[in-house]
């Protein structure tokens, strides 16, 4: 408690020396406690009292869910409280709280007062305390949750029917903000079309020069009129100031607001794009008698948007879509995810080949959006739906949730689409003709596009592969609206034995053929996923201009079922499939770049023990591979020229070797007949040993946020080969200030077990072990910073 303690002290010593530093953190100290009482009281402000209330920091989940479902997650209500100060010298200004997200009907209470109702699980509330907050003493706050079915909030589906999970919690960030009566405002607390805090756009975007426009939200709430001017001032990658802009010095009213326009003319941009993501970064400054009395910083890229014809033009070039689905939950924590793990999912994805995600079904964390910006992954942003529409009360509130999206993420770059529509739901058209018209209202400039799953009034058409008939699909798609398959790849098999060409189809198991394989089932079924996958993206790419998204990249859980949603390209701990290789290898590669991504890659997809394929399958985007068995070449070969491969990119190659001999099998990729690339696949002996290794996916472990990161615990041969087939009961033991979280000891599945970890408060040096029976055990030092 102390350590608590003297981290309040130095935030409120910090809070006023710049003004990139008032918005603090408000994630630490927080107290919780479940199923108690449905109802607040003050006795909940009691500090010494029989229940039992837990310490706990955001992002927090009510409840640690198992990775294999056992039964629906928890739900009910929940409280969390805390007691802190803020200085008597915050007396006569603004101070607000806002809570990035909470699940999903929350009630907030400062000192026992009821200030604010909000419904809905995926989107902000901000809460302005200045009347009721008491500077220079304790203060209490209060929040009860209520995560329980309710049709009147989006998705509005019972949990029991439910293609994904709620979970619980206030599984974002919490933040104090504390500015001067004077001030711009919150984009969502304004509730202003098209207004609201800061708003920026581009128009006449070349490589010669941009047009941004900046619009800015000044809110007075003292009780005489106040004069201000704003400056912007647009910075690049240096710190150099390229444009700027100060407006008139103008009066704003006594408890009023007023908006300023301001242009700024670019010379020779930087244009964002998934292949250079060059993000400028924007100063908006709230001048009194020349003095800064706010600011906003934004991260923005300079980008044009262009539908025709069907396809998608960015910055004048001809994009096409390759894309995938992605649901945000972890497993344990569910939605309660770190920023830096935010962060690593999206590098996955980038990783992957991927230059488009969908975040699905719901509106997902602005710092998955900043990752995205920053990496070079264009969005489509998605409202909560899902295969229900409520009454008119969860219309209308469907309705805000439209707006409050858009105001939450329109300076995000990598936006493209923005999916008003409730998915796979039997919307009326007069639902859609408002959600459309919301989208417009909110963005009104050229370049902003709605979608919807409905092949009327949105921009652009989203239905997924299965909602067209076999086998044709979407390949005589002629309608003027352009389309993006919005899904692909899994249920058109799961539920429609939807193999178009697979000669062996007809004669496998329903679980066979199916593309839901976890990873543990061995290399059979990762190839059969890995070639639904294929064949579906390959018969896209006849119609579908824009391009297509498969579903999905991270196996999940959901409420209808019991079993984990397994079609991810990656499995729930975030380890890949054969099918991720697939995907990876469908991106031209850049020869000595300095990215980690693009580059030449080649992928074995045997494990080369006995029972294998001898039917050797290579995923790679080089012109030429070379096989070698034991050092002895098999022969170069070009790519595969099949009804699967017919319109990819880079087809994959198959090796026939006949027999199995056991050894080392080598690939080595070629392009323009050099040598670039290789990997190395070598038949596992006995279980020897374990190694160690974490995914940091570009983010170091970061102390005192709540960051989480996967350990993985390979069995390995004495050469370091992975054993596929172990199954060993790994036990980790972990000593520094860090927690495993979760199941421990973890089985191994295709050789690997894997724990999440939580760092803690403070940074150091964190010791992790790991052993199992009958092999030598294994120790690694990792850092916190």
């Amino acid at each position: 408690m102390l350590k608590r303690f003297l981290s309040t002290v130095v935030f409120v010593s910090v809070l006023f020396n710049g003004y990139s530093q008032q918005k603090q953190a408000f994630n630490t100290a927080w107290e919780f406690v479940k199923d108690i009482d449905t109802i607040f009281s003050g006795n909940l402000l009691v500090k010494k009292s029989t229940v039992k209330w837990k310490v706990v920091s955001l992002p927090h989940t009510a409840s640690i869910e198992p990775i294999e479902k056992v039964a629906q997650h928890w739900q009910g209500i929940c409280f969390y409280r805390k007691f802190f100060s803020v200085p008597a010298s915050y007396k006569g200004k603004h101070i607000a709280i806002q809570f990035d997200a909470a699940m999903q009907e929350a009630d907030v209470y400062l000192n026992g007062v009821h200030m604010f109702n909000h419904k809905g699980g995926y989107l902000p509330f901000y809460i302005d305390v200045s009347d009721k907050i008491k500077p220079g003493s304790e203060n209490s706050i209060v929040v009860r949750l209520d995560n329980r079915d309710n049709p009147l909030i989006p998705p509005g589906k019972p949990l029991k029917t439910l293609d994904f999970n709620y979970y619980s919690g206030i599984y974002r960030n919490a933040w104090l903000i504390v500015k001067d009566k004077l001030h711009i405002s919150d984009a969502i607390a304004a509730n202003k079309i098209a207004g609201g805090g800061v708003f920026i756009h581009y128009k006449n975007v070349s490589n010669k020069s941009a047009e941004l426009i900046a619009r800015t939200d000044v809110q007075n709430d003292f009780a005489v009129a106040n004069n201000v001017q704003v400056r912007i001032l647009l910075k690049d990658k240096s710190g150099k100031v390229v444009a700027r802009s100060l407006s008139k010095n103008e009066a704003v009213d006594k408890g009023g607001s007023k908006t300023f326009d301001q242009n700024l003319l670019i010379l020779n941009p930087k244009l964002w794009s998934p292949e250079t993501p060059y993000l400028y970064q924007l100063s908006v400054e709230l001048l009194q008698n020349e003095k800064v009395i706010d600011k906003e910083i934004v991260k923005t890229g300079v980008k044009n948007i262009r539908l025709q014809g069907g396809s998608l033009y960015l910055n004048g070039k001809k994009t096409k879509i390759r894309g995938t689905n992605r649901h945000q939950e972890y497993p344990y924590l569910g939605n309660a995810v770190s920023d830096n793990a935010q962060y690593r999912d999206a590098w996955k994805i980038k990783e992957a080949g991927f230059n488009f995600v969908r975040p699905s079904h719901y509106p997902q964390s602005p710092s998955f959006l900043d990752a995205c910006d920053e990496l070079g992954i264009m969005v489509m942003d998605a409202i909560p739906g899902w295969q229900f529409v409520g009454n008119e009360t969860f219309q209308n509130n469907s309705f805000q949730d439209i707006r409050d999206m858009i105001r939450r993420d329109r300076n995000h770059s990598s936006i493209i689409l923005w999916e008003a529509s409730l998915n796979e739901s039997g919307m009326r058209k007069e639902y859609m003709e408002k959600a459309h018209a919301i989208v417009h209202e909110e963005l009104p400039f050229p370049g902003i596009y709605s979608a919807g799953w409905r092949n009327t009034v949105f921009d652009v058409f989203l239905p997924a592969r299965q909602h067209g008939k076999a086998p044709d699909y979407w390949k005589k798609y002629n309608k003027e609206m352009p389309l993006l398959v919005a899904e692909y790849g899994d249920w058109e098999y799961y539920a429609q034995n939807a193999g178009l060409n697979q000669t062996a189809y007809k004669d496998m198991k329903a679980e066979e053929r199916t593309s839901r394989q976890l990873r543990g089932w061995g290399e059979k079924r990762l190839l059969q996923q890995a070639l639904n996958y294929q064949e579906a993206h390959n018969d896209n790419l006849y119609g579908a201009d824009l391009g297509d998204a498969n579903w999905l990249m991270f196996d999940y859980n959901r409420g209808y079922a019991d079993d984990i949603e397994s079609s991810g390209i990656m499995d729930m701990v975030r380890l890949p499939k054969f099918a991720f290789y697939f995907y990876q290898s469908q991106v031209d590669p850049i020869i000595n770049s300095t990215s980690p991504f693009n580059k030449p890659m080649l992928f074995i997809a045997n494990y080369w023990q006995p029972g294998s394929d001898t039917l050797v399958k290579i995923y790679s985007n080089c012109d030429e591979v070379e096989l070698i068995l034991n050092s002895k070449s098999l022969g170069k070969q070009t790519p595969d020229k099949d009804v699967y491969s017919t319109n990819l990119k880079h087809p994959p190659f198959t090796f026939n070797l006949k027999t199995f001999t056991p050894g080392t099998l080598t690939a080595i990729g070629y392009i323009n007949n050099k040598k670039i690339v290789q990997h190395i696949r070598k038949t596992p002996g006995a279980p020897s040993k374990i190694s160690l290794r974490v995914d940091y996916s570009n983010k170091d472990l970061k102390a005192g946020q709540n960051d989480i990161i996967f350990v993985y615990a390979d069995i390995t041969d004495h050469t370091g080969t992975v054993i596929y087939n172990a199954n060993n009961k790994v036990e980790f033991k972990v000593s520094g200030d860090a927690e495993i979280i979760g199941q421990n000891p973890r089985a191994a599945e295709a050789g690997t077990a894997a724990i999440l970890l939580r760092g803690g408060a403070n940074a150091g040096q964190i010791k992790i072990s790991a052993a199992t029976k009958g092999v030598k055990g294994a120790e690694k030092i990792i850092s916190s910073k």
